[in-house]
């Protein structure tokens, strides 16, 4: 039996969940499905084991899209009761999207899993990604052209839901209290999908079959009928998930020198809202990279519109640099932030509040008929 078909013994699980051993309590994401199911036998296996071992919680999320969803997730209430673990079941309710239908549902299951995690007060969530899916992952972010931090795959622990900044917890290891950070953890990421199958297997343990897994009309399961083929040609997915490592410590260096250089521009720690200033002059020093990242972090900090979008900041950025080339006044808006440059001084601050036309005056009423004027008056 080769090593990609042998049953992750139960030294290998103690060393996969070593470091969450001082946890009071953790939430195990189990949909019923090969790895999530080995997840709960091989975390049962390990409390077992070790008296010091956490509680554990397994949370299996309905989604409200497939018939056998309750059928499945009666089944992992069943096996858990048999192992030792709670269970609790999570239900997406409400009207469910007509397009991005997978993406709005792993949105809905990580908010819902967060709060459970939250209520049992485990600071973090186990899933069962493998590397398998690691490589699935580059390969879909490959396609759509993502930066160095898209390529880099998934991380082993990432903060699942964040707080305001006051209360966030500063590690990932640390019981919440109330407010406090849920981590995501991912103790399979360098274990084939294909050792957690012959772990079930030899433990006569039966898991459930989700169809949409091959459903075509999904990028994912397109993009896995692809693997075999790369893999004939060396790109198996060790081979992804060595490139995403690589990725991953090029990242590293890069945060790090991005955040020397926010210290460096900076005449003092950045504000929660801003304004964000630096030298424009030292700014357009920066590396190309360097000073698109460091003024993504700067909008990212004061806007509140949410993510900001790679390909907007390139273009924002391509037109900043521009405009110190030809030493001209440059004020655009992205994601809620406003960035402006003003002779030597480059200012990120959040935008004005955007006006709905009900907030309009009434161009009929006294005040309108003076809005409309000041409007005339001020476009000659």
């Amino acid at each position: 039996m080769s090593i990609a078909e042998a049953p992750v013994s139960d030294a290998e699980a103690d060393l996969l969940f070593a470091d969450l051993i001082d946890q009071s309590a953790l939430v195990l994401a189990v949909s019923g499905g090969p790895d999530s199911t080995a997840l709960m036998v091989l975390a049962a296996g390990w409390r077992k084991r070790h008296r010091r071992a956490p509680k554990l919680i397994a949370v299996t999320v309905d989604h409200g899209l497939r018939p056998e969803a309750r059928r499945e997730a009666a089944a992992v209430k069943r096996l858990a009761a048999r192992l030792g673990v709670a269970h609790r079941v999570l239900r997406w309710t409400g009207a469910k999207p007509t397009t991005g239908l997978q993406e709005k549902a792993r949105e809905a299951r990580y908010r819902l899993i967060a709060a459970a995690a939250a209520r049992a007060r485990a600071a973090c969530v186990l899933t069962a990604h493998t590397i398998d899916d690691q490589a699935e992952t580059v390969l879909i972010r490959l396609t759509r052209a993502s930066g160095l931090t898209g390529l880099a795959g998934m991380a082993r622990v990432r903060p699942l839901f964040l707080p305001p900044p006051a209360a966030r917890a500063n590690a990932p290891h640390r019981d919440p209290g109330p407010g406090a950070s849920v981590f995501l953890v991912r103790p399979f990421l360098d274990i084939p999908k294909s050792r957690l199958v012959a772990t079930l297997r030899a433990a006569g343990i039966a898991c459930a079959d989700d169809p949409s897994n091959r459903d075509p009309r999904f990028t994912r399961a397109r993009l896995r009928t692809l693997m075999p083929a790369l893999a004939r040609e060396g790109l198996d997915a060790h081979r992804f998930a060595l490139l995403a490592q690589r990725i991953r410590r090029a990242e590293a260096a890069i945060e790090l020198a991005v955040g020397a250089a926010a210290a460096a521009l900076s005449s003092a720690p950045w504000p929660a809202a801003g304004p964000i200033a630096f030298d424009a002059a030292r700014f357009a020093g920066l590396p190309a990279e360097m000073a698109l990242r460091l003024l993504g972090r700067a909008i990212a900090r004061v806007g509140n519109e949410g993510p900001v979008e790679l390909g907007k900041l390139e273009s924002l950025a391509d037109a900043l640099a521009a405009a110190q080339a030809g030493s001209a006044r440059f004020r655009r808006t992205l994601a809620g932030a406003v960035v402006t440059l003003q002779g030597d001084r480059l200012t990120i601050e959040r935008a004005p509040a955007r006006r709905n036309r009900g907030d309009l005056p009434n161009p009929e009423s006294p005040a309108g008929r003076k809005a409309g004027k000041a409007r005339f008056t001020k476009g000659r």
